[in-house]
């Protein structure tokens, strides 16, 4: 028998090919191992099953995986997920699981088999999300916060449920005393974990922090420990995973293990999703899709309505309703991990993993468009949408009622508060859509206005025609290119021929751009950097303010934090 390099190379060599093909198509590389395992299955290059090796890099990849999503969710962000983050979240798992499960049983599948598919409905990519948001630079926005808060609800249910399955031996039912022993179980073992990774770990691991091979090697080694010993105790590997990674969570060094590991779980997950991908493509999908096109298009569109509707009941408005909204129209990795662990316990059949599966395949695809094209679809359903706003909006207490400033700033972290030492608070607008920084430069006595410039009423409602200077630190380069064409729009009409704007821009290809857009001043901060250090030589050859602006930049950076 080989040793299996040879079908391991296969597998890593047409995952990287189709990963490539999904990095230019912008699509989520879970995708492409779930291609690279249907490709294999269907060519026959050789069977999953008769390889034990592939399993064992499997269950490492879910545990690699689990780990990490425990090592980021730190104490602070328990205490972040605010009281919108926590209804939407519980809301939008109880209607969508509901639903979910009624859909099911038309369909004529048995109780347990619909309720794991009501479950997989339930939850949603966090990884996508985030990867999704970082790139639109929409993270620290009013709804990228609420979307991670509920997502980040969503996980600990998750896991949760991950307790209760684990906690069941393989083939056995889903006994009431078994549920309520492997909580108490998992409850007493997560009380332990935090009691370790609050007292004990950030001690041991600042110790050891110096050399980034023995941190390495130790947080492997705990990670392995622990999965060992919750096996004993009757969990699987996921749970082990997330707890060994909420263990050094608290850590000041768990961003140099994450970082670390992240290259170990993305290696070992294509094994996962590619044991996967081939198990679907073997699945027999006769009288199935129906039920896949149904399940996919509520997952579409229905969960997007019940978060839209819960946000707007709670006075959101309509275009940050629907953005989060956006954010959980796919099913997530869990949803996967829990399909394949009930059919490890005999809960339900291949078909239905394979539903869950083809379900996951679609709306992962479909919703990464969704996610990107987020404003342009708000144009076009926000006529529709005014039956989810109330009249009373949440954030009406921060407007300001004088509009009419001379010099408007559209984002005010780090850049944008750089520039507010050279500028007059009575002849300043600032416009930003984190809420968290209006509040901070409204107690600061600034005026400030709630809102992002890619909502086109932010127009309507500020009187930029009649502005002297309007700057937007917004690196968002669609953005900023609409906002020269609609201001110098509303500048001309007002014969306003001495405004100037100024924007900014990541590269010099969108330099270039804006500039022939008409704006009057490009910041690129490689070059602002640069010209402003050079400057400091010029005038200081002695170097000897650097100190002062040393100090100055520690003192911006502390109230940040502090904020």
């Amino acid at each position: 028998m080989g040793t299996g390099i040879i079908e391991l190379a296969i597998v890593v060599f047409i995952a990287a090919v189709l990963g490539i093909v999904a990095k230019f198509l912008r699509q989520p590389t879970i995708l492409a191992y779930l291609a690279a395992g249907a490709v294999i299955g269907y060519f026959g290059f050789f069977n999953f099953d008769d390889r034990e090796i592939f399993q064992i890099f499997s269950d490492l990849g879910i545990m690699f995986l689990l780990f990490l999503v425990g090592l980021e969710i730190n104490y602070t962000s328990l205490r972040l997920v605010g009281k919108t983050s926590l209804i939407v979240g519980l809301g939008q798992i109880l209607f969508t699981s509901v639903i979910g499960f009624v859909l099911a049983t038309l369909f004529g599948l048995a109780p347990l088999a619909a309720g794991y598919i009501a479950v997989a409905l339930t939850f949603s990519s966090t990884i996508i999300v985030i990867q999704l948001l970082s790139s639109k630079k929409a993270l620290n926005s009013l709804y990228g916060k609420i979307s991670i808060g509920l997502l980040l609800v969503q996980d600990f249910v998750a896991i949760l449920l991950l307790v209760v399955l684990a906690g069941i031996e393989v083939g056995g039912a889903l006994v009431p005393i078994d549920i309520v022993w492997a909580i108490v179980k998992g409850v007493l073992l997560f009380f332990l974990i935090m009691f370790l990774g609050r007292r004990f770990f950030p001690w041991l691991f600042h110790k050891i922090a110096h050399s980034q091979e023995l941190l390495f090697i130790s947080s492997l080694a705990w990670l392995f420990f622990l999965v060992a010993a919750v096996e004993r105790v009757g969990f699987s590997v996921e749970i082990g995973g997330f707890l060994a990674g909420l263990a050094l969570a608290n850590s000041s060094e768990h961003f140099e293990i994450s970082s670390r590991m992240r290259s170990l779980r993305d290696f070992f997950i294509v094994m996962f999703f590619a044991i996967l991908g081939s198990s679907v493509l073997l699945s027999n999908f006769t009288g199935l899709l129906i039920p896949i096109i149904v399940l996919s298009l509520f997952v579409l569109i229905g969960n997007p309505l019940i978060v839209i509707a819960l946000m707007g009941f709670l006075g959101y408005t309509k275009r940050i309703s629907f953005l989060a909204g956006l954010t959980v129209a796919q099913i997530s990795e869990f949803s996967l991990i829990i399909a394949a662990l009930g059919f490890r316990l005999g809960h339900i059949t291949d078909e239905t993993v394979a539903i869950i599966t083809a379900v996951g395949v679609i709306t992962i695809t479909v919703s990464t468009y969704f996610i990107m094209h987020a404003d342009k679809l708000f144009k076009l359903f926000a006529p529709y949408l005014t039956v989810f706003e109330r009249k009373h909006l949440r954030h009406k207490d921060m407007l300001v009622d004088d509009l009419s400033k001379p010099i408007i700033l559209i984002g005010c972290h780090r850049t944008g508060e750089g520039i507010l030492a050279h500028v007059p608070k009575k002849d300043l607008l600032i416009i930003d859509f984190d809420p968290d920084v209006i509040e901070r430069f409204k107690k600061r006595g600034y005026n400030c206005l709630f809102g992002d410039i890619s909502d086109f009423e932010i127009f309507e409602q500020v009187t930029f025609g009649s502005a002297r200077l309007v700057i937007s630190t917004s690196p968002r380069f669609e953005d900023n290119l609409a906002l020269i064409k609609e201001v110098r729009y509303l500048a001309d009409e007002a014969g306003n021929r001495t405004l100037r704007i100024v924007v900014r821009a990541e590269n010099e290809q969108e330099a270039r751009m804006l500039y022939d857009a008409r704006a009057d001043y490009v910041l690129m901060p490689q070059f602002i950097s640069g010209h402003y250090l050079s400057q400091v030589l010029r005038d200081d050859p002695q170097l000897t303010s650097l100190q002062k602006m040393k100090k100055r930049d520690m003192q911006t950076m502390d109230k940040e934090s502090a904020t």
